[in-house]
């Protein structure tokens, strides 16, 4: 009997050392488009290309949230792979995607994000098909983002910056506390056998019959825990 064996990353990372902040911005800036993410930590940069894998698994959680902010009509702004850097932290980088959720309002209507006047965004998403060189969670915290989710391909995990600056692990969403993770990350994977618009269907229903009426109304009393 033959044996099947997955096909190895495509990712490749590429680490340089002793970068000052203007070259950082050089190289950023100067990618444009591309499919290669850069990561800055007070100088050490690397550069890493994206596999369809990563973009599949990413896409499909950004559209699973923005489904899930429609049906529990939970207001949300999507920042997708936005650069959020700051100089005076010689720290930056792009998540897979991330949303604005408790500060939506502080940023509609905004064309570029400053984090020396602007919040981060809420909750942010890290991919992880393969291990980044650098600490980006160390980075997030620094950025001061609250909330972190990490999927490395068939488990997802939550995390909540606690006042100490560093992550712990949660088995509930800040952004999203009537959500079920479990339950969840289970439709993550079905992005590789099934359409997007079939797998986003069954999300929906699956949010309405089994989610939303744990969510309680806006001013109404506290609906049923999970």
């Amino acid at each position: 009997m033959a044996t099947v064996q997955a096909p190895p990353t495509t990712e490749q990372r590429f680490r340089l050392s002793c970068i000052d902040w203007q070259s950082y911005l050089k190289i950023s800036d100067g990618i444009g488009e591309r499919m290669v993410r850069v990561t800055y930590d007070r100088g050490e940069l690397e550069l890493m290309t994206l596999s369809y894998e990563h973009e599949l698994s990413s896409a499909i959680i950004g559209r699973l949230i923005s489904v899930l902010g429609m049906v529990l009509r939970v207001p949300i702004k999507a920042g997708k792979s936005t650069t959020f850097r700051r100089e005076d932290m010689a720290r930056g980088l792009e998540p897979d995607e991330c949303f604005y959720v408790r500060h939506a309002p502080d940023v509609i209507g905004k064309a570029a994000i400053d984090l020396s006047e602007d919040p981060p965004p809420d909750l942010a998403i890290e991919v992880e098909v393969s291990r980044s060189m650098l600490d980006r969670m160390g980075i997030y915290a620094a950025l001061r983002v609250p909330e972190l989710w990490r999927y490395d391909g068939t488990r997802l995990a939550v995390y909540h910056l606690g006042p100490d600056g560093t992550y712990s692990p949660r088995e509930r969403s800040l952004s999203f506390p009537y959500l079920p993770m479990t339950e969840f990350a289970v439709f993550i994977p079905l992005a590789q056998t099934q359409d997007d618009s079939t797998l986003l269907i069954a999300f929906s229903d699956w949010l309405r019959e089994h989610v939303l009426p744990r969510v309680p109304p806006a001013g109404g009393p506290p609906a049923t825990a999970l």
